[in-house]
């Protein structure tokens, strides 16, 4: 599903939320990187990986905790963070 240009979008009713899942929707997808937008039922977990490009993630609903190289961050309604590429990752939504 990418995003139709030059239109508003609302991200939280791009991605459905469902129960014991996480879900993801890539909206833009280029050699040079995607975006995608996920949901993630609290007591989900994004197992620890690397990416060869930036990411970055922003919680518009809940909070989270996110390890970047073993340190842990954690994260409000509204805060982002930007994960350096190949940094081990991981993301426990609570």
């Amino acid at each position: 599903m990418e995003l139709e240009k030059a239109k508003v979008h609302i991200i939280v009713e791009i991605i459905e939320y469902i129960p014991n899942a996480v879900v993801s929707k890539t909206i833009i997808k280029k050699t040079t990187g995607n975006i995608t937008v996920s949901s993630f039922d609290a007591g989900e977990e994004l197992a620890e990986k690397t990416s060869p490009f930036d990411n970055y993630i922003q919680i518009i609903d809940g909070a989270a905790e996110v390890i970047i190289r073993e340190k842990k961050f954690k994260l409000v309604l509204g805060e982002g963070i930007v994960i350096p590429a190949h940094a081990p990752h991981c993301f426990n939504a609570n």
